[in-house]
């Protein structure tokens, strides 16, 4: 195989009703829904449906999937994530809970998650800790729900018009030298320990397909991500593109190379897999990347 691919899922390649756009771009493009193919479903949960892609990035994520190695890199749980029927699969590997674990063949691999709890051990403090602390700061009047996720890290959910102006700051100031990371992402509020990240899982299973021949060693890599927990991944790419819109877009993050969508919403996501497909099958055509150093393994 000559290119691997690794992206984001939530709002990168599937969308929520909220988070689609598809109202708004079925009104500029014609104004009628008949003109426009309806998304398609990809997750149902509680009985609703609640994540789609257009029929377009179906096919051609379908299509991508069967020729060269996709590696959905999330921030959800291993349960989060196999609520999605995402087409092309099943995948060889996944990463999920942000890099901090890695699934190989529908299987957790335990050699990931123990190596990471070992080093994290030293270099954050424990998980419970943090989520005490963050109990005596929130309260729920702006907070609907908390959750410590696969005993690794730490996310709630609030409700934006209601939040304290200075939470994530001075969480933030509290967590960082303990080994933790903060970050918003919309409505939900992320902890997590320092060295779980997406790079460093994505560069794991980059390294497993080159001793395992599926990649050649100079294989590129191509990523794409919306949110700040994706940042590391697209800085540790060789090429990289995010869509227009999402935290990174927000905050106008950018790295040498960079590709930005035109569009935004869910119709982004398929652009994102049309620049997937041309430049994994003509990688040769892609700008030459500014190599990065590998994330930790």
């Amino acid at each position: 195989m000559n290119a691997l691919i690794a992206t984001d899922l939530d709002r990168t390649m599937i969308f929520s009703r909220a988070a689609s756009g598809f109202s708004t771009a079925l009104e500029e493009r014609s104004g009628s829904p008949s003109a426009v193919e309806e998304p398609v479903c990809v997750e149902i949960y509680n009985a609703a449906p609640l994540s789609f892609m257009t029929p377009g990035a179906v096919t051609k994520l379908t299509a991508l999937a069967a020729s060269t190695p996709v590696v959905p890199t999330t921030t959800r749980t291993r349960e989060q994530f196999e609520r999605i029927t995402l087409p092309g699969g099943p995948f060889a590997y996944a990463v999920v809970s942000n890099g901090g674990r890695i699934v190989r063949d529908g299987e957790n691999d335990e050699d990931w998650r123990s190596a990471l709890e070992a080093r994290i051990a030293t270099t954050s403090a424990p998980v419970a800790e943090l989520h005490a602390d963050l109990q005596t700061r929130i309260d729920e009047s702006w907070v609907s729900s908390t959750r410590i996720a696969d005993d690794l890290f730490a996310y709630l959910v609030v409700d934006l018009d209601r939040q304290p102006s200075d939470f994530v700051d001075d969480w933030r100031a509290w967590c960082t030298p303990r080994g933790w990371s903060v970050s918003q992402q919309g409505r939900k509020i992320y902890a997590m320990p320092d060295g779980v990240t997406k790079s460093a899982a994505v560069a794991e299973v980059r390294r497993r397909l080159v001793d395992d021949g599926v990649l050649t060693p100079d294989a590129p890599l191509f990523a794409a991500g919306d949110g700040q927990l994706d940042a590391d991944l697209l800085e540790y790419a060789d090429h990289a593109i995010r869509p227009a819109h999402g935290e990174l877009h927000d905050s106008g993050w950018t790295r040498p190379g960079l590709t930005v969508t035109a569009s935004a919403g869910i119709e982004a996501g398929e652009e994102i897999l049309d620049w997937f497909v041309d430049h994994a099958h003509h990688p040769a055509s892609a700008p030459h990347p500014l190599r990065p150093a590998l994330a930790e393994k």
